[in-house]
């Protein structure tokens, strides 16, 4: 049987034999253009594992001179009782965020554009601090060009890889999607990697196509604290959807807005928010998927009136929607704004509906022929209502407005009131002022009756007769049946019958008529 002195000298042998192999690994790997790039993100990754590995190896030294100990008292006699294993160690508390120091990196999004030359560029041209804002590229699809335009950078930027990049099993009607549930993965690894495997607090995500402004990160240095200090904000966006040249005030580029629609296309997110969307982040469509209610949980986001990214990518897996129409006219910002020296507390949920929704409702209101024809100039800021969704979408049409909603919500509203500048003034669109009291503006949902167990035409104050007719009062309220043919086998009978409906009032929140 082994001596004491041998265990010892066994378990000592062992922890340098293995930190020698681990060193030897480390100075001899070659140096090949492929690695070259992620130097950075490698060496880290790497010292993390050492760090791991020393400290097993010195709990395995500790259990062989308790163990030894005990083999030596027994061949003596002596009954030893062994000590307890000491208590777990306590939580550490909460960490205090220094925001004047933390650590803001910049995570881009790259694929298969050799053109993400651009986008670096501008970040590293305009980084204040590389200690303060470090560049991660994360590279999806394998792509050799774009692989070496990353890599010319060398220690400027960190350079990391999505290592699956098979092809993801997809209904049959979705095959055409593939591209949007790479994205998907690429995103849910990219960030796992930010915020597990790097820990960073909180982090920028850009895109490989995105260009962004002189004053991008003193946007999001001055903006940060605030995401920390208002639960009712839950991401920080360079991105105005409705940033046309024409239709933002140039002269106000310092000013910022809450928005309930997520925009994405440069925005901050906290770790927090991560570790509540990663267990069920989606297989595809994920920014859509950020939109819905379940997500978004009434938490808003902060947006520029003038935009601090713009895009230059056409060509992508959407096909270039919505790019000849409205984004490649997206204005970006040229003027610097010193954004951390500003009082931006005015954004803060309480203090910015006490302060935005009465200068809405208080701007006169006209009508959409009066703003087409450039008329009753005098009266400033005016305010065009809208009384659902119809109406909506034809006047954003009208004006040059993006249309769509996402779950209901505007792109780049709050409340349901989209800000923007028309032939010169300011603009609101906005829904009438009691929608906007305590309920996000939202669509009614879209289903057949025999979709719910509770026919959802109840909630539309509409009763069923006997014989099974649907009976409701109309606009000019007048009784108007449906039949039961008719709404048991016409999936849009909800928009039908929401365009009858005399009032909103008759429907519980959040409902309104279309």
């Amino acid at each position: 049987m082994l001596k004491k002195s041998s265990l010892v000298l066994w378990g000592a042998a062992l922890f340098i034999a293995w930190n020698g192999l681990l060193l030897l690994f480390l100075w001899s790997r070659p140096a090949s253009p492929g690695e070259g790039d992620r130097l950075t993100a490698e060496v880290i990754r790497l010292a993390q594992d050492a760090e791991t590995e020393l400290e097993r190896q010195k709990e395995l030294l500790r259990q062989i001179h308790r163990y030894s100990g005990l083999w030596g008292g027994r061949r003596h006699g002596v009954q030893i009782t062994p000590k307890p294993p000491p208590p777990p160690p306590s939580p550490a508390p909460p960490r205090l965020t220094d925001p004047a120091s933390t650590v803001l990196p910049v995570l881009v999004m790259a694929c298969d554009r050799s053109t993400v030359r651009r986008c670096l560029d501008k970040l590293l041209r305009y980084r204040p601090s590389a200690q303060r804002f470090p560049v991660i590229v994360s590279q999806d699809c394998g792509h050799a060009e774009t692989a070496r335009v990353i890599a010319s950078y060398g220690d400027a930027v960190a350079h990391i890889r999505q290592p699956d990049l098979s092809d993801i099993p997809v209904p049959a009607e979705h095959r055409k999607f593939q591209g949007y549930y790479k994205i998907a993965r690429h995103y849910r690894w990219a960030l796992g990697q930010v915020f597990r495997t790097f820990r960073y607090r909180a982090a920028i995500v850009v895109e490989d196509d995105l260009e962004v402004a002189p004053d991008f990160f003193e946007y999001f240095q001055a903006a940060f604290p605030l995401l920390l200090a208002d639960r009712s904000l839950w991401c920080v966006s360079a991105w105005n959807d409705n940033g046309k040249e024409q239709m933002v005030d140039v002269g106000q580029a310092e000013l910022l807005y809450r928005t309930d629609f997520f925009p994405g296309l440069g925005w901050l997110l906290l770790a927090e928010l991560w570790d509540e969307l990663e267990p069920k982040w989606p297989r595809a469509f994920w920014d859509d998927w950020m939109r819905q209610p379940e997500q978004r949980r009434d938490r808003s986001c902060v947006r520029p009136e003038v935009s601090r990214t713009m895009t230059f990518g056409r060509k992508g897996v959407s096909h270039g929607q919505f790019f000849d129409q409205y984004l490649k006219f997206i204005k970006l910002n040229d003027r610097f704004v010193p954004f951390t020296q500003l009082d931006l507390s005015y954004l803060k949920k309480e203090e910015y509906e006490r302060s935005f929704l009465p200068k809405v409702y208080a701007a006169p209101e006209v009508r959409v022929e009066e703003l087409q024809g450039n008329r009753r100039r005098e009266l400033g800021a005016v305010r065009l209502q809208y009384s659902g969704r119809d109406s909506f979408k034809a006047f954003a049409k009208a004006l040059g407005l993006m249309d769509d909603l996402k779950s209901g919500v505007p792109r780049a509203g709050y409340r349901g009131i989209v800000s923007f500048v028309y032939r010169g003034r300011r603009v609101y669109l906005a829904p009438p002022s009691d929608w906007t009291a305590g309920r996000i503006w939202r669509a009614a949902v879209h289903r057949s009756p025999a979709a719910s167990p509770v026919p959802p035409w109840r909630k539309f104050g509409a009763r069923a007769a006997p014989s099974g007719e649907i009976i409701f009062q109309n606009k000019r309220k007048k009784t108007q049946t449906l039949k039961k043919k008719k709404t048991n086998s016409n999936p849009n009978f909800f928009c039908y019958l929401s365009a009858q409906l005399r009032a909103p009032s008759v429907l519980p929140r959040p409902y309104i008529v279309l």
